[in-house]
């Protein structure tokens, strides 16, 4: 799979809702039921960071529930990537991008969502194949006024920020015409999936699930 079918296919993700829950499990056996509870409130494509010792445990469960699209993110590596397709990641999404990891994603057919925050990288991706991008870390890489500039002389790129995205500032995102959907982690809070509060869980994928985008 070519970086311009990734793009299409992580494009195809990004428009089913407008937000893509960020997770971090640290117990794999909540992960059935945490997906279970996003897709019922709307949002069936998550994102799983490999970012503690069950991840890949975790993308294996929710992998299986019906209706769920599920990816990993933090993908650093070919290493990372393998072990995310192994899994069961449908895609990857990485904070940047590197030749080795571009490779490896392409050689995998997994489509990757590759990180961008200056214009140069931005080009560069471009350049590769790659249209659909991770902006990332968002509000600290200049937010709603940097995607703004951008789209002036980027216009063929669309975004999923993520980093320092909460449900007061999503709606800002989503109001760019550049803006496919956002990403954050508000929607599953750590107390409340440690709780196993699933239906507090699904009311809040509801509520993101309705924000309105450009």
């Amino acid at each position: 799979m070519t970086p311009a079918l990734q793009s299409h296919a992580t494009l195809a993700l990004c428009r089913l809702a407008p937000v893509i829950p960020v997770l971090v499990i640290d117990d794999p056996r909540h992960a059935a039921k945490l997906a279970q509870a996003l897709v019922a409130g709307g949002l069936p494509v998550l994102e799983v960071t490999l970012r503690t010792p069950d991840a890949l445990d975790a993308i294996a469960e929710m992998a299986r529930v019906p209706g769920a699209r599920v990816g990993a993110g933090t993908v650093l590596s070919a290493h990372d990537a393998a072990r995310a397709s192994a899994a069961g990641a449908e895609f990857a999404v990485s904070p940047g991008a590197t030749p080795a990891l571009i490779s490896a994603c392409v050689a995998r057919s997994l489509p990757l969502l590759p990180g961008a925050a200056t214009a140069s990288e931005v080009m560069s991706l471009m350049e590769t194949g790659y249209r659909t991008l991770k902006f990332f870390p968002a509000e600290a890489a200049g937010g709603v006024a940097m995607l703004q500039a951008l789209r002036g002389p980027l216009p063929q790129a669309s975004f999923c920020p993520t980093g320092g995205i909460i449900e007061a500032n999503a709606p800002d995102y989503l109001n760019l015409q550049n803006v496919a959907c956002v990403g954050g982690s508000w929607v599953a809070p750590t107390g409340l999936v440690k709780a196993g509060e699933w239906d507090a869980i699904t009311r809040l994928a509801r509520a993101a699930a309705a924000l309105p985008r450009e």
